[in-house]
C-alpha cells in the first residue's frame, strides 16, 4: 500500500462522512470518495461514535443464511431474492 499524507478532516468533513454512511453507502465508497484507504474513513467513524453496525441496507444474518441455504440446494436466485426484497 502506498504512504500517503496525513489528513485532518475538518468537521465538515466527518459530518459528510456520516451522512453517507447513515444512507447506506460502504466505507470504502465513503474513503474512496475522500481518496483514502477504507482504513481512513473506518477509524474516523469509529473515533467518532463508533460502526458497530452493518449498513441498513446490508443483508441480516437470516437473509445471508437464506441465501447460502438457497444456494447450496441450487434453488433459483431469482424468488429468493423476491422474498428477501419484499420482506424489507
Amino acid at each position: 500500500m502506498k504512504q500517503r499524507k496525513r489528513i485532518h478532516y475538518s468537521e465538515a468533513q466527518k459530518a459528510k462522512m456520516w451522512d453517507r454512511w447513515e444512507k447506506g453507502d460502504s466505507i470504502h465508497a465513503i474513503a474512496r470518495a475522500f481518496d483514502r484507504y477504507h482504513s481512513s474513513a473506518s477509524n474516523i467513524l469509529t473515533q467518532n461514535g463508533g460502526v458497530r453496525n452493518r449498513a441498513p441496507i446490508s443483508l441480516t444474518l437470516v437473509e445471508r443464511e437464506t441465501i447460502s441455504r438457497g444456494l447450496a440446494s441450487q434453488q433459483d436466485l431469482t424468488p429468493m431474492a423476491c422474498s428477501i426484497i419484499s420482506s424489507k
